[in-house]
């Protein structure tokens, strides 16, 4: 009897050798990476969440374009400018699908503007590059929402009074608050309950995908949602924002022959009675709905956190902080009302924000893509289907475009004669197909609310805290954010 259990013990044995060399052979085409091990693949290497150098480290080790394994899947990682570039712009067409996670199919069902894929992404996106430009972007219309958000901000911070404060609330608030006005078309604030679950919501939703529950559950999906834990109040918080849009559908069908088309969901139902009768028309209120979650997810959480993380850095930096308010004050005036033409004006602060963008980015990669057709990509097979991810942190940070990568120095974005210089390795919001719907918009707020801020208050720590004990080091996550800080905002009046 003991004979026949080892006996099946070394049959089993050999059987799983057998079953990982067919694996590793069946990989010989793909870029190389860390040995894939059964079940877990490569994270013995990486972990479950991407710490902030841990790709960075692998390209050192494995070159430019590499490969680690998810379990069974397959990712191929473009790490440092040149690589980044040619695939999200050369191979733009080939890069152009999106990977979506169980999770995530479960919940949103591939529609909406970012997890949708084929024909009706191309639908989707399409209506909202031309939405977002009948809504004003880059114009006045939603520069004037902006700004009276900025306006509020500061008002928030005045009423400190000079004390320390938090700022993650206000500007969460703000940011949100836009998003707000450009879907529902209204504002909303944290005095109102349904706004603040839907904050919460998100938060959460976001922190969720960086758990190792929700990386088993992409492994075994079968069973993860048959026990309890979070992922189940996920799966509900996804879908109270859900709900909570399709009642903002439901109230602006009531009004809808009231008015002219005022925002996102207007233009929406009015591309759906344009396009009835169309058998090929994706325009329904299912994924209208699922645009208005895409909105709020990808609309808040990394411009609030630029904008903490440049707050934070005027705060670590008062000398570039010095420069900023008297650029401001020497170009502009005290009077002047600032509009978004004077970036143009104020090369210094334009290159300050710039700055932020680049050595603090939020997020640790680029949105992930998919092959959509097979693709030889500097000898390396890449077929389709794969999950392919350009690393934007590795661009920002690579060290053959940028000179000393992970200082804060504005002079990256400014020539010898101090005027504003564009850069073709600055791709924080990626390139290509895919790039972000929401660029110009973020960088409108980050623009108006930093120089709104910066004109009106001097920014400084709270007494008894020094610059040596500021942590500049980011929170890990889906986003890498600072960790919790307060600021003193003294009115330049006073100050004076």
């Amino acid at each position: 009897m003991m004979l026949t259990w080892e006996l099946s013990l070394i049959l089993l044995a050999v059987l799983l050798i057998l079953w990982f060399l067919k694996q590793l052979w069946s990989r010989r085409h793909f870029p190389p990476g860390p040995l894939p091990l059964p079940i877990i693949g490569s994270i013995w290497r990486t972990g479950t969440g991407l710490g902030e150098d841990i790709l960075i480290k692998l390209a050192k080790q494995y070159g430019n374009i590499y490969t680690i394994w998810i379990g069974h899947y397959p990712i191929v990682i473009l790490s440092g400018y040149q690589a980044v570039k040619e695939g999200l712009i050369k191979y733009s067409e080939e890069f152009s699908g999106r990977p979506v996670t169980n999770f995530f199919k479960q919940t949103l069902k591939r529609k909406g503007l970012v997890l949708s894929n084929g024909h009706t992404w191309k639908q989707q996106r399409k209506f909202g590059v031309v939405t977002m430009r009948k809504l004003g972007l880059g114009k006045k219309g939603m520069e004037q929402q902006i700004k009276e958000e900025a306006h509020w901000l500061v008002d928030t911070f005045a009423r400190a009074k000079g004390q320390p404060l938090d700022p993650l609330l206000p500007i969460m608030n703000a940011v949100s608050r836009v998003i707000c006005v450009l879907s529902f078309g209204y504002r909303l604030s944290l005095e109102d309950e349904k706004f603040r679950e839907i904050i919460e919501a998100v938060e959460f939703i976001l922190k969720y995908c960086t758990t190792v529950v929700h990386f088993l559950g992409e492994l075994f999906p079968w069973l993860i949602m048959r026990l309890p834990g979070p992922q189940h109040k996920a799966l509900s918080f996804t879908q109270l924002v859900l709900s909570f849009a399709k009642t903002e559908v439901a109230k602006h069908k009531e009004c809808q022959t009231l008015h002219e088309p005022q925002d996102f969901i207007d233009f929406y139902l009015l591309q759906i009675e344009k396009s009835n009768g169309d058998p090929t028309s994706t325009y329904n209120e299912e994924n209208l709905s699922e645009c208005i979650f895409d909105l709020f997810v990808a609309g808040t959480e990394t411009t609030a956190i630029t904008l903490q993380w440049a707050l934070l850095l005027m705060v670590a930096n008062p000398d570039i902080q010095d420069k900023v308010y008297k650029e401001m004050e020497d170009v502009l005036g005290p009077s002047h009302s600032i509009c978004y033409e004077d970036r143009k004006r104020l090369p210094y602060t334009n290159a300050v924000i710039h700055e932020v963008l680049r050595v603090k980015y939020a997020l640790p990669i680029g949105i992930p893509r998919r092959c959509v057709k097979d693709v030889n990509m500097h000898g390396f097979i890449i077929p389709k289907g794969t999950f392919v991810i350009p690393d934007l942190r590795s661009v920002l940070l690579d060290p053959k475009q940028w000179r000393k990568p992970r200082e804060f120095n504005p002079q990256n974005f400014l020539d010898q004669d101090g005027n504003f210089m564009p850069r073709e390795d600055f791709l924080p919001f990626g390139a290509g197909h895919r790039v972000c719907l929401g660029e110009q918009m973020a960088k409108m707020e980050l623009f108006f609310f930093f120089t709104k801020l910066l004109r009106t208050f001097r920014l400084q720590l709270p007494e008894g805290v020094t610059e040596k004990e500021i942590n500049k080091e980011p929170v890990m996550g889906l986003a890498f954010h600072p960790h919790p800080f307060k600021l003193c905002a003294i009115p330049h009046y006073d100050s004076s």
